[in-house]
C-alpha cells in the first residue's frame, strides 16, 4: 500500500475528507517522529558534505550505476 501525504487548504478539507471516504481510503492523523539519533547522523552528513563538498557526485553521475533487477 502506498502512503500519501497531503496539504490541503482550509477551505478545501470537508471536500477532501468527503472525497477520501466515498474511495474507500484510509486517513491517519498520526504524526511521525524522526528520532533524535536520525537527525543527529543526518546534520553530520551535512556537516561532512558543507566541509569538503566535492566530495558529491552529481545525480547524473551515479543514477545509471544502479541496477534495478
Amino acid at each position: 500500500m502506498k502512503e500519501i501525504i497531503l496539504k490541503v487548504p482550509d477551505q478545501k478539507v470537508d471536500f477532501v475528507l468527503e472525497l477520501i471516504e466515498q474511495l474507500g481510503l484510509e486517513v491517519s492523523s498520526e504524526i511521525m517522529e524522526i528520532p533524535e539519533e536520525h537527525k543527529a547522523i543526518v546534520r553530520e552528513r551535512m556537516q561532512k558534505s558543507k566541509e569538503n563538498p566535492e566530495r558529491l557526485l552529481e545525480w547524473d553521475q551515479v543514477k545509471d550505476s544502479f541496477r534495478l533487477d
